[in-house]
């Protein structure tokens, strides 16, 4: 494990493994990075660095840490992140279970984690992603597993986006992203990713905030996304096997 990825370099480096975790499983609130591309990781850093890829909410901590230590790194210790990172196989620690009524949840560390009341409310047009066992994923454990809630029937309406498009809705994700969306090349695999994070993908590049390289072959696949399409992308993708 490199340096860089076991502690960071202060003052503004944290170590990539606190927020992505030492085998890149990550969570809701960033991303995982197990298994991407290294070029791709490379690029994502560099874009961080030029402004070319910023959130569509400022505010937001996680790419806020990004955009600072993406600035404060050097080439080198991205490139030797991401061979590190690129070379681990992402574990499948994501269940997605349908349904119209959730737990009740409360924000914790820029995610969400189950109230464990029993109280429950309706679903309505979003994603709940939780972790099993919030004390294991807040000691950054990798072995951390995620409950992630979508409304019923979306599973099925994304497979159908993807694989057909939604009648000009978008573009068939399989062409860049593979067959079975485990990646193409230099293009990341969005199999068994989390859906949370997905989605705030998708409303990024659709909105400009992500316009570094790559970002003009997303614009036809996000333009007419409506936020119930990218909840079933998301939710389909991250049900297969990474």
């Amino acid at each position: 494990m490199p340096e860089i990825v076991a502690h960071g370099k202060k003052p503004s480096v944290l170590a990539c493994g606190y927020c992505h975790r030492a085998e890149g499983t990550g969570g809701p609130e960033n991303t995982s990075l197990a298994g991407l591309p290294a070029v791709y990781i490379v690029q994502q850093m560099a874009d961080f660095k030029s402004g070319a890829r910023k959130t569509s909410v400022p505010q937001r901590g996680p790419p806020k840490a990004m955009i600072e230590l993406a600035k404060a790194a050097s080439t080198q210790e991205a490139e030797e992140a991401a061979a590190y990172f690129s070379t681990l196989k992402l574990k499948p620690i994501i269940q997605i279970v349908e349904t119209d009524t959730v737990p009740k949840t409360h924000v914790h560390g820029w995610h969400l984690a189950d109230l464990k009341t029993g109280e429950t409310e309706p679903i309505g047009l979003r994603i709940i992603e939780v972790p099993q066992d919030l004390e294991q994923f807040v000691s950054r454990d990798s072995r951390s597993h995620f409950i992630a809630y979508v409304p019923n029937g979306s599973v099925e309406k994304g497979k159908a986006l993807v694989s057909t498009g939604g009648q000009g809705k978008t573009v068939q994700c399989a062409i860049c992203h593979g067959p079975e969306l485990k990646g193409l090349g230099p293009i990341p695999g969005i199999a068994g990713r989390s859906p949370s994070y997905i989605v705030r993908q998708l409303y990024d590049f659709k909105h400009g905030a992500r316009a570094g390289i790559g970002s003009a072959l997303m614009k036809p696949t996000v333009e007419k996304l409506l936020p119930q399409d990218m909840i079933a992308l998301a939710a389909y993708a991250a049900s297969l096997p990474p």
